[in-house]
């Protein structure tokens, strides 16, 4: 069953042959760009190329839910299986091919190095349910890697179990929560959350029981100040702020707030998403933070959503330090050990986050990346980060509109005035990117921005290709206001799949294929 017939759009032949002045292939086929089947579609129910022995009888539990049909998974042969994916990754753009423009995700280069690391025998193919005794190098490095967690932001205490940056924020929310209740504030349940903050920080806090008071941004897009002393009150258990913040800015008055917050009662949750632009130059603790989480990925170069688990730990102030969860690393006598339960811990821990510890690929990967670059080079790294944004803003900046004035940190964000009157939306011109060999950037958001377009080149560019990907967009913006509005209409043409109807596909999406005689009956 072909893709169109589960109702994706695809490029339809005849426009295909008009924007590319090319004739339609039999294959599909366009010289080395292949196209590709479902597995479904290309395999056999009837057949697999591996030979397994029959199962022997045996009695089971399930009664009435024992499967009686085939499962029916395509079989195919081990080519075809390696063919299959492998031109599914010729599909795929990453960071192993060019430059990954996406804001407010870092989508930076992962060394291999800390593949490598993590690849070494005693810590891939750990176990969670070993005995301590066995994996004594294993949490002598998870207490390495708490230290340099802890030194970096100049926070006493972290939790290493959050599983990815919002299960992070959860973990920090559950700490105050948990402090205002031990100290009989259980009134506070209003949190304060500036309206350019990530989507999971309300939702986060709203999680926790809390509920939730915007403070809008000023006309510099920070935190307007008289509007968050406006709001503050005996209900107030804390604010929750991501600094550098949504708009690629530092909170100028973020020591001011903090104060606020912690006169008002209540305590400091900072969004560490962005730690990654003020690493060796800022250290949230001085800030007044009480509770941060780490983006692992974004930071310290774990792969992004950890290729499977993620990690989110989470430090603390002094504060909340005796709320952490459970598990954690203590050293007893010349061995380490887990506190695994409430009653054996020394301060009052709100429970634990998961079943177990944590990610050891992702420590392992992140704690490589650190003792590989030093202190001194952690610092150079947010320099060169913050540099490389502030040299594609001066570039674009005048073809392209800037959103707000000034320096940014890592992320360069700009709106829509550029387009204004050419027919060309934001969506429109991020199809375009496509066909010239990008990513986009992240459209629309923060939704504070109209039509924003958020750029993050990381670290890990070269002068070199900062300049290409520049230029590129510089023509794009030329081609709009020059009246090319079909172009990126049609946009993007030279993609595997033409551009989809994604308020249909979030609607009604296709999650289950159906073979075509299911469809011919049901039609029937």
């Amino acid at each position: 069953m072909s893709l169109n017939k589960q109702g994706r759009p695809s490029r339809p032949a005849v426009a295909q042959a008009e924007n590319e002045g090319q004739f339609e292939t039999f294959s599909g086929s366009k010289a080395l760009q292949q196209t590709e089947l479902l597995l479904f579609d290309r395999g056999d129910n009837e057949r697999t190329g591996v030979d397994l022995p029959d199962t022997p009888e045996m009695d089971d539990d399930l009664g009435d839910l024992a499967r009686k049909d085939a499962i029916g998974l395509p079989g195919l042969t081990e080519p075809e299986a390696m063919r299959h994916y492998v031109r599914l990754s010729q599909k795929n753009y990453a960071i192993d091919l060019g430059v990954y423009p996406l804001g407010s995700c870092t989508m930076k280069h992962n060394p291999r190095l800390n593949e490598k690391m993590a690849r070494l025998p005693g810590f891939g193919d750990l176990h969670p349910l070993q005995p301590e005794s066995t994996v004594q190098g294993a949490l002598a490095l998870m207490d390495q890697l708490s230290h340099w967690l802890t030194t970096l932001t100049g926070m006493p205490a972290v939790a290493l179990s959050p599983k990815a940056g919002a299960h992070g924020e959860l973990c920090g929310m559950l700490a105050i929560r948990a402090k205002l209740d031990a100290d009989g504030q259980t009134q506070r349940r209003r949190v304060l959350v500036p309206d350019s903050a990530h989507g999971t920080n309300p939702a986060t806090a709203v999680q926790c029981g809390f509920t939730v008071d915007e403070i809008p941004s000023d006309s510099s897009g920070r935190v307007d100040l008289e509007a968050l002393k406006g709001k503050l009150g005996d209900d107030v258990a804390g604010i929750m702020l991501t600094n550098p913040n949504t708009c690629g800015l530092f909170e100028r008055d973020i020591r001011t707030i903090a104060d606020l917050i912690h006169e008002a009662g209540g305590y400091f949750y900072c969004d560490g998403a962005n730690f990654n632009a003020i690493v060796g130059r800022v250290r949230p603790g001085d800030l007044g933070v009480d509770a941060m989480h780490i983006n692992l990925h974004k930071t310290f170069s774990t792969p992004h959503g950890g290729g499977g688990p993620g990690a989110g730990p989470t430090v603390f102030s002094d504060a909340l330090a005796p709320y952490a969860p459970v598990p954690y690393v203590v050293k007893d006598g010349e061995k380490w050990k887990l506190v695994e339960r409430n009653e054996d811990a020394e301060g009052q821990p709100f429970g634990r986050m998961s079943a177990f510890h944590g990610q050891m690929g992702m420590f392992v990967r992140a704690l490589s990346y650190m003792m590989s670059h030093g202190a001194d080079g952690l610092k150079q790294a947010s320099e060169d980060a913050v540099l490389n944004a502030n040299y594609l803003l001066a570039l674009l900046d005048g073809p392209m509109t800037r959103a707000f004035d000034g320096y940014c940190m890592h992320e360069a964000l700009f709106n829509d005035n550029f387009l204004k009157d050419t027919g060309v939306e934001t969506l429109d011109f991020a199809k375009a990117m496509i066909d010239e060999g990008y990513h986009p950037m992240t459209m629309y958001f923060p939704l504070v921005v109209h039509g924003a377009l958020l750029i993050e080149p990381t670290e890990s560019e070269s002068k070199t290709s900062l300049d290409r990907f520049a230029d590129t967009l510089l023509a794009l913006a030329e081609a709009a206001k020059a009246g090319e509005t079909e172009r990126f209409k049609q946009a993007p043409v030279h993609a595997p799949l033409r551009r989809l109807d994604e308020t249909q596909a979030a609607r009604q999406p296709v999650l289950r294929w159906k073979p075509a005689e299911a469809e011919a009956q049901a039609a029937q």
